[in-house]
């Protein structure tokens, strides 16, 4: 869905992006690794090699004692205290899901474009309502099967899908109940609403990188967490070098341009920036646990947390195989003050790139208005809702992509860290665009060669 763009510039010609394909395809099948610029000076650090003040924020035990009534728990409560445990670490790292967990209205500017430059664009209005407290203990605290969060969907842009709406119910899993969504959808077309089928949890949503456990956070307790170390990100979300300035918009409406370089991982409000502008990590795996998730393709996630308040900055997912599967880099914004603990913090500007596709998507969180919902607002999560079609709060954004040549970078891969957790290899083809986007500072594509008219021989 949303509008449709492509490339028209014929300066990437096939020609070249297959030549770099070639050349990069001979380096692959003789290493198995793929070469790009290489960092100037290595930022990530084993666990022998963390600083005294990091080791006494992290507890080293792979095996966190276990709460005695929920095993599935650990012993210490939420959100717990320093020494944290990598699985403490996860749980933390729940706060901070894709969308807030407060109640709030946002628009969400989102997007996809395809190697060979196709860009879809839309617009949603999205309503939450957080029905209990707002954080990760709404979810510990209902029992598996319950719900814990509902959400809105209202499309406003492209045109043709105005008022196209979808509601989600999100419950707690557990080993007994695995389904984590109630999916219903309403098509004014239709005048109906339909319940859907909830989406394969780890399989990108049709048309784009993300999937539904990219959007809604993953549970701790299903998984195993191990430490890996720690490392600095300088970037995450990449802007290329034609786009200067970005149209932001705030929650009452009043839109502002602001320079794309600058721009920080966690925007102004986040007191621990490094001299450098850098943001110190943690980095940390979860492994699937079986027993949880049985038929789960995806053999490993690693996130790079911020040491103070765990808010993922940047996730890879791996293949079953465990071959790179998915990057996702964010940008946050402290959008909720009133939270204690960095916990005000939310996504702001989301890029993911599939990178076995080589499809990049975008969900840019606009007009963020933190709300207390009346008695009346409360009557507009439910189904039945959907058909009076009305948007009580119209938050706007101006934030789409004008032109594919300006849309976001695959993110970078930041090869040698942490190499024996990490397989980086990508295709011949991918790799060349990668390259030569690094080079260029903006995304190249495949473009097919026009056929020669009917009359072209004929001069």
């Amino acid at each position: 869905m949303g509008q449709t763009i492509v490339s028209s510039k014929k300066n990437h010609s096939v020609f070249r992006v297959y030549l770099c394909c070639l050349l990069l395809g001979l380096v692959g099948l003789s290493t198995g690794v793929l070469y790009t610029v290489a960092d100037d000076k290595p930022t990530w650090r084993g666990l022998d090699e963390l600083t005294s003040w990091e080791r006494e924020r992290v507890d080293l035990r792979r095996n966190t004692p276990r709460d005695g009534v929920n095993p599935a728990l650990p012993a210490e409560q939420y959100p717990f205290r320093a020494p944290y445990t990598a699985e403490e670490m996860g749980f933390r790292l729940m706060d901070f899901p894709h969308t807030a967990r407060w109640s709030h209205v946002m628009a969400d500017a989102f997007g996809t474009i395809t190697k060979e430059g196709y860009l879809t664009q839309g617009i949603t209005v999205v309503m939450v309502d957080q029905m209990a407290s707002p954080n990760t203990q709404s979810q510990i605290a209902v029992a598996p099967g319950e719900a814990y969060s509902r959400h809105m969907y209202y499309y406003t842009y492209p045109p043709k899908n105005d008022g196209v709406q979808e509601m989600w119910i999100l419950r707690r899993s557990g080993l007994e109940s695995s389904a984590k969504l109630d999916y219903y959808a309403y098509t004014p077309s239709l005048r109906r609403v339909r319940r859907q089928p909830p989406p394969r949890r780890e399989t990108p949503f049709p048309g784009v990188a993300q999937s539904f456990d990219d959007i809604l956070g993953v549970e701790a307790w299903e998984f195993d967490w191990h430490l890996l170390g720690a490392d600095v990100l300088h970037e995450t979300v990449r802007f290329p070098s034609n786009r200067k300035t970005i149209t932001l918009a705030e929650s009452n409406g009043r839109f502002y341009d602001e320079a794309t370089d600058s721009i920080k991982l966690m925007r102004e409000h986040y007191p621990f920036y490094r001299k450098d502008g850098g943001v110190d990590c943690f980095v940390v795996v979860a492994t699937p646990r079986r027993e949880w998730l049985p038929d789960y393709k995806v053999s490993k996630i690693i996130y790079w947390l911020d040491q103070y308040y765990f808010y993922p900055l940047r996730v890879e997912r791996y293949d079953e195989e465990g071959k790179l599967k998915m990057i996702e880099v964010r940008i946050a914004q402290q959008e909720n003050k009133s939270l204690p603990n960095g916990q005000g913090f939310a996504s702001h500007l989301v890029v993911y790139f599939d990178a076995e596709l080589d499809v990049i998507s975008y969900s840019l969180h606009d007009a963020h208005l933190t709300r207390d919902w009346t008695a009346d607002d409360l009557a507009a999560f439910t189904p039945d809702f959907m058909r009076r079609g009305w948007l009580k709060y119209p938050q706007k954004s101006q934030a789409l992509v004008n032109s594919p040549e300006e849309f976001y970078l695959r993110p970078a891969l930041l090869e040698g860290r942490f190499p024996k957790e990490r397989s980086l290899t990508l295709s011949p083809a991918v790799a060349a665009r990668v390259e030569t986007q690094n080079k260029r500072g903006q995304l190249v594509f495949d473009i097919e060669e026009e056929s020669p008219g009917p009359d072209a021989n004929q001069h």
